[in-house]
Formats: C-alpha cells, sequence, structure tokens
C-alpha cells in the first residue's frame, strides 16, 4: 500500500470520527451549552488529555516508534515484541502512580489549574467531581495509544483509526435520551456524560487490544527493569516527554487564563473541535503515517526514499489542508450556527464560537506542517531540538495570549495559539533545511504558491456567495434550508477548488487518483 494510500486510509477513519464527533457535540452543545456546567465539563476533560498527550503520544510516537522500527530491522519481529513489553511496563507503572496520586490530591490540583472557577463553588466541586470519573481514562487512553504504536509501525493502521470512533458512540447513545426524552439539568447532565466518556475509553482500549492480540504481538506485562535498551529508551523518551509536558503548558496556561471569563473555555473547546476536523484527517493521518515510514527507511539507510516520503507528506498535506482553513474561515459562523446553534446554544454563542474558529483555522496550515516537519527529526532519534522549538513557541503563546486576553478574551488565546504554531513551523522548517534534510526545489515552490493562490480564489467566492445568501443563513431560519445552502456551498468551495488544481497543473485529477490505486 503505498505511503499516499496510508494517509487516505487513516484520514477516511479519522473523518467517521470526527462526524460522529460532530453529532455527538452537538448533542452536547444543546444539552449543556456555553454555561457553567459546560466550562467545568471540558476543562475536566482537558485535564486528562493533556497528561495523555504527555505519557502516551510524547514518548511512544517519538522515542518508541523509532527503536521499536529498528529492532523490527536488526532483531525481528521476538526481538521488537521483547523490547515493547520492557518499554511497556515502564509506562504502565507510571500511569497506575499518576492515578493514584492525582484522584487523591483532585481538589488541590483543580484550585492550580482553573483558579477562576474557585470563587464559585458549585462550579468549582463540579470540576472536581467530573475530573475524578474522567482521569483514568488517561490509562485506557495511554495503553491504547502504545499498542497503536505498535500496529503503525507493522502497518496495520485500521483499529487504532477506528477507536475513537467507539468514544463518540458510546457519548452519542447517552446524550440522545438527555437532549431528547430524559431532559435533566447541565450539571447532572455533565456526570452522565463523563461516565459514558469512560465507558468509551474503555472500548477503545478492548478494541485496539483485541487488534493487536491477532497479530501476535501483545507484550506481556512484566516488572519494570532499567537494562540499556530501557535505559537509551529513556534517553531519548525525556526530552520527548519534556516537549509534551511544554505543551501541555501551554495547554494548561490557556485554560488558566480563560477560566477568569465566562463561557470562554466551553466556546474555545467547542471551536477547538470544528479545526480538529481538517487537522485530524490531514494532520493526524499524515504523523501517524509518515512517523513509521521515515523511521524505516532511516534505520534501513534508505535516505533517497525518506526525502520522498516526506515530500509527499508536504505536498498531500497542503493540498487539503490550505483549501480546509480558508473555507473555515469564510464559513464560520453559518457552520457554527447549522451544527450547534440549537437548544441552550445561543446566538452570542455562535457568534462567540465563529470568532475563535477564524483565528484557529490561521494556524491550521501550522499545526499539518508541524506534524509533517517534526518526524525528520524524531526518526533520526533526535527529540531534543524539536522539544526547544516547542518552549520557545509555547513561550510566545503565553506571552500573546496574556497579552491579547484583556481586550480580546477568548479570541486572544486562540490567535496566540495559531502565531505560536507558526513560530514552531519555521524553526522546524529552518533547521531541517540547514542540515540539507528536508530542502523544497523551485517547483515544489510554485506548487505551494499556486495552492495557496487557488485556495484564496476559492475563499473570496465562498465569503462572497455565504453574504449574497445570508438570509438563508440567519439565526430562526429552519434548520433545513441553513443545512442545505450551507452544503451547497461547501461542494460549491470542493468542486471549484479541485477543478482548479487540476487545470492549473498543480495537480492532476487523474494523478491524484492512480495515487491513491498504487501500491508501493
Amino acid at each position: 500500500m503505498s505511503l499516499f494510500r496510508n494517509f487516505m486510509s487513516v484520514g477516511s477513519l479519522t473523518l467517521v470520527s470526527r462526524i460522529a464527533g460532530f453529532a455527538r457535540d452537538a448533542l452536547m452543545a444543546a444539552v449543556l451549552g456555553t454555561g457553567p456546567a459546560a466550562d467545568a465539563f471540558f476543562a475536566a476533560f482537558r485535564f486528562p488529555n493533556l497528561f495523555r498527550r504527555l505519557f502516551a503520544e510524547g514518548a511512544f510516537n517519538t522515542a518508541f516508534v523509532p527503536m521499536f522500527s529498528g529492532a523490527l530491522e536488526r532483531e525481528g519481529e521476538e526481538g521488537a515484541k521483547l523490547l515493547a513489553a520492557r518499554i511497556m511496563s515502564w509506562l504502565v507503572a507510571m500511569l497506575v502512580l499518576v492515578t493514584i496520586l492525582v484522584e487523591i490530591f483532585m481538589p488541590q490540583i483543580m484550585i492550580a489549574f482553573v483558579p477562576g472557577f474557585v470563587d464559585d463553588k458549585e462550579k468549582f466541586d463540579l470540576t472536581v467531581l467530573l475530573t475524578r470519573i474522567m482521569f483514568p481514562y488517561l490509562a485506557c487512553m495511554s495503553v491504547m495509544a502504545a499498542y497503536g504504536a505498535i500496529l503503525n509501525t507493522l502497518g496495520k493502521f485500521f483499529a487504532a483509526a477506528f477507536a475513537p470512533v467507539l468514544l463518540n458512540l458510546v457519548n452519542i447513545a447517552m446524550l440522545l435520551p438527555l437532549a431528547t426524552i430524559w431532559v435533566q439539568d447541565p450539571a447532572s447532565a455533565t456526570i452522565w456524560v463523563a461516565i459514558a466518556t469512560m465507558g468509551g475509553g474503555i472500548a477503545q482500549l478492548a478494541l485496539v487490544w483485541s487488534a493487536i492480540e491477532r497479530t501476535g504481538f501483545r507484550p506481556d506485562f512484566r516488572l519494570p527493569r532499567l537494562d540499556p535498551e530501557v535505559r537509551r529508551f529513556w534517553i531519548l523518551a525525556v526530552p520527548a516527554i519534556l516537549a509534551g509536558g511544554i505543551t501541555q503548558i501551554n495547554i494548561f496556561v490557556g485554560t488558566i487564563i480563560a477560566s477568569g471569563a465566562d463561557n470562554a473555555i466551553s466556546v474555545l473547546a467547542y471551536a477547538d473541535r470544528l479545526y480538529q476536523l481538517p487537522l485530524g484527517i490531514i494532520g493526524i493521518a499524515i504523523g501517524t503515517v509518515l512517523l513509521p515510514e521515515l523511521s524505516r527507511h532511516i534505520k534501513g539507510g534508505r535516505e533517497t526514499e525518506a526525502r520522498a516520503s516526506q515530500d509527499q507528506a508536504l505536498f498531500v498535506g497542503m493540498l487539503l489542508t490550505m483549501p480546509a482553513a480558508v473555507a473555515l474561515i469564510a464559513l464560520a459562523e453559518p457552520i457554527v450556527r447549522v451544527l450547534f446553534e440549537r437548544g441552550a446554544f445561543t446566538p452570542l454563542a455562535t457568534v462567540q464560537t465563529a470568532q475563535a474558529l477564524i483565528a484557529f483555522s490561521a494556524g491550521l496550515p501550522a499545526y499539518v506542517l508541524i506534524r509533517v516537519l517534526q518526524p525528520g527529526f524524531f526518526a533520526r532519534e533526535d527529540t531534543i531540538t524539536p522539544t526547544v522549538f516547542a518552549a520557545l513557541s509555547v513561550v510566545a503563546n503565553i506571552a500573546i495570549s496574556i497579552w491579547l486576553f484583556p481586550s480580546l478574551l477568548h479570541v486572544g488565546i486562540a490567535i496566540a495559539t495559531a502565531a505560536s504554531a507558526w513560530l514552531n513551523v519555521l524553526l522546524l522548517a529552518l533547521t531541517l533545511a540547514f542540515r540539507r534534510q528536508f530542502v523544497l526545489t523551485l517547483s515544489q515552490w510554485r506548487a505551494q504558491a499556486a495552492i495557496l493562490l487557488i485556495s484564496v480564489i476559492m475563499g473570496g467566492c465562498l465569503w462572497i456567495l455565504a453574504d449574497q445568501g445570508a438570509g438563508h443563513l440567519a439565526s430562526g431560519v429552519p434548520l433545513w434550508r441553513q443545512a442545505g445552502v450551507l452544503a451547497a456551498l461547501v461542494v460549491f468551495g470542493f468542486v471549484s477548488y479541485f477543478v482548479l488544481i487540476h487545470v492549473s497543473g498543480t495537480q492532476r485529477l487523474g494523478s491524484l487518483l492512480r495515487r491513491l490505486r498504487r501500491s508501493r
């Protein structure tokens, strides 16, 4: 299966997950709105996710995958399986210790995490309760991510990519009666959704567990021991964990700042979900597939193939991301209104969420480029350089957030996030270019300029058409009419963009389809 086809396979499953996630978020918006209970839930859900990215994604997607790929190349399946077992024993031990300590000291931790909630005892206590219910979700997701890293390295992407769908389906099953026949107050509803989140986490872990059992690669649990290979893993992983930790400090500070304004956390959460659709389909898919691919080529001494893989990832990433970012900016308010504006989600919440979505979307190409560029370091077992760059971008993020929040509130935090992502991209790209490990040719620069120009033309047309049809997209218009007009705009944007891409010669559609079908 070609690298491009792997991108599309993982991206397609992520699309299914994001569509189910939109259904979940639409129900959640109707039940919770953007009030105190919604702020409490999203703050509580964000907390275990911080640690998940720290322990699972930080260590395993950067340090473990290159080592596991190298063990497969040198020692075969049995040696790679033994290495995975020794490393995972440390992950599980750390998860158990962290979970116990956090559950015990949750009220004290929440004072630091959401200081703006402290004066509202009911809101603060609800946040503590919800976080205690959902924090074991960290263990499920971290072990799942570790198993997923093994499956991805083996070229088996389905189970890990499909697993998030289960979380959304379980949440939808819980939210449907709350939004229709079993109406509860928002605070009580958040407790049921928190329980459903834990159930979804268990379902995800079960799916990936069964997939890795079928491969015969499930690592056996054992007592942690510090042998030379495990010591080498920690030498690589600690900078990766620090990089993940720096990023989480960024989110942590953003949450602290946002907790000082009513509804800011929930508004940012809804906007985040929307721009995560293209990021998940494109960026996460590329990052998931590219790191194992680069690691195998580099460990096998195939530098030419490694460069070709990264070139292809960049082109595909920007070909799909740039128009998505421009379209989200042009259609932000209609998108938010159609998806969320009902029940407890008010027209004011629509405007606020759309403002944050526009700012986030300006950074969408940067978020995807980071996924393309970082594997160039991680596959060569350089985890320190990206860590330094992440630290610099976080410093910029915090400074800009503190500067803009008093005047722009939640929009200031979104702008800071986008700006710091572009700084990170600049640092990564310049360093790879200096090392001669990733340099664009003149024809590649022309292709990227054409993608940007065509995307802007498409976005301008969408904005004009949405403005002309504003009467069909306004609050109070029947949902079926709003959804129909928005769908027509999306189809127009999709068709016009790819027609222009084809006519300009930037990417012939026949060649694109052949890439999808071609086997390695």
